[in-house]
């Protein structure tokens, strides 16, 4: 963001995708990296996938000590949508930077970066591949912005045999 004030953001900032994997395990995840607020890049903030929903995801956040913010300008219109979900990796980026450019992804922006320089913060989305989410992007320019580490969390299934 042009103009502002450096920020700082603490220790390294965090991204996670839950694709394929469960609430139990995102959780896991989380708690393992530290995190201590999670930041929702979702548009719209409902998922088929158990425990994903808003409110759902934000009470299970809570009672891991984790707080949560949704972040509707840092999330990809409709069309850009469909471009990840076509494969069209670089269509969704062209699609995302035209969201990035509304006032609403601005202060979405501020906002996420005030939260992240006093807690260590993760962005959420859907695709479990941050080279194929909006996520990646928003992580770049945070931290062109306050200059952290990026780090990508991924939420494992551990499968165990079921003995005899």
């Amino acid at each position: 963001m042009p103009g502002a004030p450096p920020v700082h953001l603490t220790p390294a900032l965090l991204t996670i995708g839950y694709e394929g994997t469960t609430l139990a395990h995102v959780l896991d995840a989380l708690t393992a990296a530290g995190t201590q607020h999670l930041l929702d890049v979702r548009a719209i903030p409902q998922s088929r996938k158990p425990g994903f929903s808003k409110r759902l995801l934000a009470a299970s956040l809570a009672e891991v000590d984790i707080g949560y913010t949704h972040l509707r300008g840092l999330g990809t219109p409709k069309p850009g949508r469909d471009a990840a979900r076509r494969g069209d990796i670089a269509g969704m980026h062209r699609i995302y930077a035209t969201q990035l450019d509304t006032p609403e992804a601005h202060a979405d922006l501020a906002h996420a970066l005030s939260i992240a320089a006093t807690q260590r913060a993760c962005l959420l989305c859907f695709e479990r591949d941050h080279t194929h989410c909006h996520r990646d992007i928003v992580a770049r320019l945070m931290c062109d912005a306050a200059s952290p580490a990026v780090t990508h969390l991924h939420a494992v299934m551990h499968l165990t045999a079921a003995l005899p």
